[in-house]
């Protein structure tokens, strides 16, 4: 009887994974509001490839100015590798080759002798891990700045630094000891010294590969104050596995699900009332 029974759920878990396969195959087009007027990036057909096999399938989709976007989905769906193509991240990925248009302020990033180290000046990304580099707190501020020549005197420099670290809400912790190892700070801390060191050559957007996912709850939520601060004067993807952190700090949530973007809608709409089953499925625990 209880082989029975494990051969039907088993049977039964693939039907169910094999209907979610089919509704993805079939979804024509991402369900909800993709789209938006004068957009700050505007992704259209965007594909991605890792050697022979295929991680993105045809997404398109605009990030406004000013606005916090918020990517979901399993492990594995395309959500990091698709934030990755929107600094050209994924040039660094032997094998990845990446097709379609990728628009900041209307201008092709993918286009041939662009000025890749200009254009992540532009499009500043925070990683998964707090990664600052083996120098001072001063000099992990003012490296980026010196190498774009955004500062004419130490001055300038002095109040670079000075600005970005207040905005990344780290100045009054790490004013008198400037000249101490970044990496001395804790987790947290690194990584609002990450943000900070990425703001500090005035990008227009900030992307974030999951920027809380190795810090304590108390580090996570000064985080995500951050993001609302910053959202004031940057445009920022943020890619999460946290359904809560999403519907704290977004203003539209885009569900990734096998490589496809399902859907995309104001935050509050994809928790309470999603368009596409498969976006309910994932929200309400059903898979994932």
């Amino acid at each position: 009887m209880k082989e029975t029974t494990a051969a039907t759920k088993t049977a039964i878990d693939s039907k169910s994974s094999a209907k979610q396969n089919l509704e993805v195959d079939q979804a024509q087009a991402t369900v909800g509001k993709a789209f938006c007027e004068n957009p700050k990036m505007s992704m259209r057909d965007v594909n991605v490839f890792y050697g022979d096999k295929q991680a993105i399938y045809d997404v398109s989709v605009d990030i406004a100015k000013n606005e916090v976007i918020a990517m979901i989905g399993p492990s594995g769906c395309g959500k990091s590798t698709f934030l990755r193509s929107l600094n050209r991240m994924n040039d660094t990925v032997d094998g990845c080759q990446v097709k379609g248009e990728v628009l900041l302020d209307g201008d092709n990033i993918y286009q041939q002798n662009l000025d890749v180290v200009e254009l992540r000046a532009r499009v500043g990304m925070v990683f998964q891990k707090p990664n600052p580099f083996p120098k001072s707190i001063f000099e992990n501020i003012a490296y980026g700045p010196k190498i774009h020549g955004l500062a004419d005197s130490r001055v300038d420099l002095d109040e670079i630094v000075e600005d970005s670290l207040r905005k990344a809400g780290l100045w009054e912790e790490v004013k008198d000891r400037l000249h101490q190892p970044g990496t001395g700070l804790s987790g947290g801390q690194q990584q609002r010294l990450c943000i900070a060191r990425a703001i500090a050559v005035s990008p227009e957007v900030i992307l974030m590969d999951e920027p809380c996912s190795a810090l304590d709850p108390i580090a996570t939520a000064r985080i995500e104050e951050l993001i609302e601060e910053l959202s004031q004067n940057f445009t920022i993807a943020i890619v999460t596995h946290s359904m809560q952190q999403a519907a704290r700090v977004s203003n539209r949530t885009a569900y990734f699900h096998l490589g496809k973007l399902i859907e995309v809608n104001p935050t509050e709409q994809v928790f309470t009332m999603p368009e596409h089953q498969l976006t309910e499925a994932y929200i309400t625990g059903r898979f994932g």
